[in-house]
């Protein structure tokens, strides 16, 4: 749906095919302080040449090595837990976040909102406050996960 280019748009849709009692289970990008900076690097990743897309994702790797480094984290254990979690390798993990364009994203809050007024109930959603590295957003939003269920009636 945050590659849509109207992810509330997408979000109503989507959220019109569930059932009532029926569960919805999505992942959105979460809106971080570097929003606008990835917009305007997704859109030049999507239409730039492939050697400059190349140099971009060896960018990337390094500051997301940094960023685990500042979190404690291991880059090893960190590609190894994708390719288990993800089903994809961190090559293509980059390029397939680098790429993704258009790109939209949302805080938890503007998605309950939204859900709660198309007459459904929160059963589990993200913490609402990231860490101060993830809200900045220097190697990008990541998804925050949700799962609503429709009310039976909309009384």
């Amino acid at each position: 749906m945050h590659h849509t280019g109207d992810l509330k748009g997408a979000i109503l849709h989507a959220s019109a095919l569930v059932k009532p009692g029926g569960i919805f289970a999505f992942a959105l990008y979460r809106r971080v302080f570097l929003d606008p900076l990835w917009k305007i690097e997704k859109k030049w990743y999507a239409f730039t040449s492939k050697q400059s897309q190349y140099i971009a994702r060896i960018i990337y790797k390094c500051m997301l090595h940094i960023t685990l480094i500042l979190k404690g984290k291991s880059l090893r254990q960190y590609k190894h837990n994708r390719l288990l979690n993800r089903g994809m390798d961190l090559d293509h993990d980059i390029h397939d976040w680098l790429g993704g364009w258009p790109y939209e994203s949302i805080s938890p809050k503007e998605v309950n909102m939204q859900l709660c007024s198309l007459y459904f109930n929160l059963l589990s959603s993200p913490p609402s406050k990231p860490s101060r590295i993830s809200a900045l957003g220097f190697v990008g939003s990541g998804c925050d996960e949700y799962v609503y269920q429709k009310k039976l009636t909309t009384n």
